[in-house]
């Protein structure tokens, strides 16, 4: 089934014109409207199952439902979004580097896009489901050694020689701390909605995945950055400025869920100690 794209737009409140060719502009206004729109969270996960991919289902959750979700559900959201636009997408998977010690190979757990537009030999970047200050606000081109000022963010991929010969790394870096950080790798192999589906299950299920025991929930708007992971509430600005508290309990959490983060749980929802 197709996406309600009328209602997809109202729920991030893109009201641009649709009716010219997809252009750059248009991919930027939308990615930008969908990540300060709707927040990143893995409460499906942990509280015991794995979020569906279909569309429908998306559609349902993160559109009318007025939740949100992790990196398969956005970014798979947001190619249903961008191809009822008209543009071309193809879907990637990542390496997350955030975090990793130097030298750790990580699996690819992370979705991203690869988006071409009608009239440009050049790709760029999409990606709305990366749940980190890091994080793209606006898709950007795909090209190594430039530096990207998306809002107040600043980005740039550089390339890492594969082992053999192969194609080259692909990895995407954020200025954060003063420095340059990498957030994650990847390569432009494409990757299908069946691959994502055994993936998603992975991070879902599998008892080793941190978004199994730890919750985990993203929110951006133009001013701040807001991360609740746990019962600890970080908010970071634009300027930089960080404050960070503890939540008391599941209570104040779902209350912070609700009022802060704008997700609404079913009345009687229990999460987990």
């Amino acid at each position: 089934m197709a996406l309600d794209l009328d209602a997809y737009l109202t729920r991030i409140g893109w009201t641009g014109d649709r009716r010219p060719a997809p252009t750059v502009e248009t991919l930027r206004a939308v990615h930008r409207a969908h990540l300060t729109s709707i927040p990143f969270e893995n409460l499906d996960p942990l509280l015991g199952s794995a979020p569906s991919l279909a569309v429908p289902d998306l559609e349902a959750k993160l559109v009318r439902g007025r939740r949100g979700g992790y990196c398969y559900e956005h970014n798979t959201l947001l190619t249903a979004a961008l191809t009822a636009l008209g543009f071309r997408v193809t879907g990637l998977t990542a390496r997350v580097r955030v975090g990793a010690a130097p030298g750790t190979v990580r699996p690819r757990t992370h979705m991203l896009l690869l988006v071409g537009i009608p009239g440009e030999e050049r790709r760029y970047v999409a990606d709305v489901g990366f749940g980190s200050v890091g994080g793209l606000l606006e898709a950007v081109p795909l090209v190594a050694d430039t530096e990207f000022h998306d809002g107040p963010r600043r980005h740039r991929y550089v390339r890492e020689p594969y082992p053999e010969g192969l194609e080259d790394l692909w990895v995407f870096q954020a200025f954060l701390d003063g420095s340059w950080q990498d957030q994650y790798a990847f390569t432009r192999e494409p990757f299908e909605a069946s691959d994502y589906g055994v993936i998603n299950w992975h991070v879902a299920t599998n008892p080793r995945s941190p978004f199994q025991h730890t919750l985990h929930v993203q929110r951006t708007t133009p001013a701040r950055h807001l991360l609740l992971s746990g019962r600890t509430l970080v908010e970071t600005r634009s300027d930089g400025s960080r404050k960070e508290r503890e939540l008391a309990d599941n209570d104040e959490v779902l209350r912070v869920l609700a009022a802060d983060f704008g997700i609404e749980l079913p009345p009687g929802t229990a999460l987990p100690d």
